[in-house]
C-alpha cells in the first residue's frame, strides 16, 4: 500500500507523471523555445529574484559560515551565469531518440538502441538556489519531468525563480517546484515509486545518507567532494601554488573545492611558505601534520590536524595538509579518505601523472588542473544535476544524455522464437 502524501503535493506529483508521455514526444524546436525564453526572462526580470534572495540571506543566522551564505547568495554575475546555462543547454543536440546502434539479425529482426528519458525525477538541494533552473533545463530538454524539493533557506529566491519558470511555460505540467518545506514531505515521496523515477540528492553528507536508506527508487547519488591535491617533488612550485590555490579558495563552498594537499617531503620547505601566502589574504585556516607544522608553525591561522580532519568535507576556508615520501604514499591516503570525485595531481612527470590518473578511484582525475573544473558548465554540458560518485549509469557531472537511459526497439516481420 502507497504512502499517503499530503493532497497538494500528490495532486501535483500525479500531473507531472500524467503529463510524461507528452513530456517524451515534445519536439526539440518546442524544448529549445522554452530554455531560450527563460533565459531572457531571467536578465528582464532580474530584480525580483535579487530582492527575494536578499530577504534570504538577511534571515539567516548570524552564525551562518561564509562558505554557506556564498552558496546561498545570488548577484548580477550569477544570474548571467544562470542564463548562459540555460541558451547552453538549447544548444545542445536533444538526446531523446539518439540511435545508440542500429542491427538487424539472421533471423530478419531489426534491433535499434535509441535514448529514452528517465521519466519524473525528484531533485532534492540545498541552499544553492542556481540549481533550480540548472536542474529544470537538463531535466526538460532529456524528456524528463522534474520534482524540485530544495532548502527552505532559500524559499524566497525559489518561489520568485519558481514564478518566473511558470511564466515561460504557457501551462505546460513539466516541473513542480515545493514551497511545503516539511520534512516529512520528502520521506513520504521517498517511499513512492509508483510517482517518481529517480531521486537525485545534492546536498550534505546526512541528505545523501537519508535518501539511501529510504528511497525505494533508484538514486543518483552526488556524495561530498573530498577532493585532494598531490604535489609531487618535481612539480612546477609556481603552477602548483596557483593551481592549488585556486582549488582552494576561489569558491571553497562547494563540492569540487579542495579539502586536503598532499605534498612531498623533498619539496615541503620551499612549497608550503609559497602556498601560505597565496592564500594569506583570504585568512585561510592550515590542519596540518607534524611534518607540514614544522615548516609553518609560526604562521597565524595553522594548528595539528586530528585524525577525523582527513575525512572531513568542511567547505570552508580551512585547508588539510599532509607531507608524504612519494606517489605510492600519496595514493594510499587518497584510497583511504578520498570520496572518489575529483583528484588532481601537480607534476612535470608524464609517467607519474598518468599513474596516478589510472590508478586513482574517482570520477574525474586531473594533472596539473584545478579540481573547480568538475563542473557540468566548465565541461561544456550546460550545467549539471550534480556530480555522481557512484558507478552504475553515471560518474561525473550529470548532464544531458546521462538523464536519458538505453532501451531497445524491434521492428519484426512476423519473428517468433522456435
Amino acid at each position: 500500500m502507497a504512502v499517503a502524501l499530503d493532497s497538494q503535493i500528490e495532486k501535483e506529483v500525479r500531473i507531472l507523471r500524467q503529463g510524461l508521455r507528452r513530456q517524451r514526444n515534445l519536439p526539440k524546436e518546442a524544448k529549445n523555445k522554452v530554455l531560450y525564453d527563460m533565459a531572457a526572462a531571467l536578465m528582464a526580470g532580474a530584480e525580483p529574484i535579487l530582492e527575494a534572495n536578499r530577504h534570504d540571506l538577511a534571515q539567516l543566522p548570524a552564525q551562518s559560515s561564509t562558505a554557506f551564505r556564498d552558496r546561498l547568495t545570488l548577484n548580477a554575475a550569477r544570474l548571467q551565469a544562470m542564463s548562459e546555462s540555460l541558451r547552453q543547454v538549447a544548444a545542445l543536440p536533444d538526446p531523446v531518440g539518439e540511435v545508440l546502434s542500429d542491427k538487424t539479425l539472421a533471423n530478419g529482426l531489426r534491433l535499434k538502441k535509441v535514448r529514452a528519458p528517465l521519466g519524473l525525477i525528484l531533485m532534492i538541494f540545498e541552499s544553492r538556489p542556481n540549481v533550480i533552473l540548472e536542474a529544470f533545463s537538463l531535466a526538460f530538454k532529456a524528456g524528463n519531468s522534474i520534482l524540485l524539493r530544495g532548502g527552505s533557506e532559500s524559499s524566497h529566491t525559489a518561489a520568485a525563480i519558481y514564478r518566473l519558470m511558470k511564466s515561460c511555460l504557457g501551462g505546460v505540467e513539466c516541473f513542480y517546484g515545493m514551497e511545503d518545506y516539511a520534512r516529512e514531505h520528502v520521506a513520504e515521496l521517498l517511499l513512492r515509486k509508483d510517482l517518481i523515477d529517480i531521486v537525485v540528492p545534492r546536498g550534505g553528507e546526512k541528505l545523501i545518507d537519508f535518501v539511501q536508506q529510504t528511497a525505494r527508487m533508484p538514486i543518483i547519488k552526488n556524495d561530498r567532494g573530498m577532493c585532494h591535491a598531490y604535489v609531487d617533488e618535481d612539480a612546477d612550485l609556481e603552477m602548483a601554488v596557483k593551481v592549488v590555490a585556486n582549488a582552494k579558495v576561489q569558491r571553497p563552498g562547494v563540492c569540487n573545492s579542495l579539502e586536503t594537499v598532499l605534498v612531498h617531503k623533498n619539496c615541503a620547505a620551499a612549497f608550503l611558505p609559497k602556498l601560505y601566502l597565496a592564500t594569506d589574504s583570504a585568512k585561510l585556516a592550515w590542519r596540518v601534520d607534524a611534518g607540514a607544522f614544522a615548516i609553518l608553525k609560526d604562521k597565524p591561522r595553522v594548528e595539528p590536524a586530528q585524525e577525523a580532519d582527513w575525512d572531513t568535507e568542511l567547505l570552508d576556508l580551512i585547508l588539510n595538509c599532509r607531507l608524504v615520501g612519494g606517489l605510492d604514499e600519496a595514493l594510499g591516503h587518497i584510497e583511504r579518505h578520498g570520496s572518489k570525485h575529483s583528484e588532481t595531481i601537480l607534476t612535470k612527470s608524464q609517467t607519474k601523472a598518468r599513474q596516478f590518473q589510472q590508478d586513482i578511484d574517482a570520477a574525474v582525475v586531473y594533472w596539473n588542473a584545478s579540481t573547480r573544473f568538475t563542473d557540468g558548465f566548465e565541461f561544456g554540458l550546460g550545467g549539471e544535476l550534480g556530480i555522481s560518485t557512484q558507478k552504475l549509469h553515471v560518474r561525473g557531472p550529470v548532464g544531458l544524455n546521462e538523464l536519458t537511459t538505453p532501451r531497445w526497439v524491434a521492428d519484426g516481420d512476423g519473428q517468433i522464437r522456435e
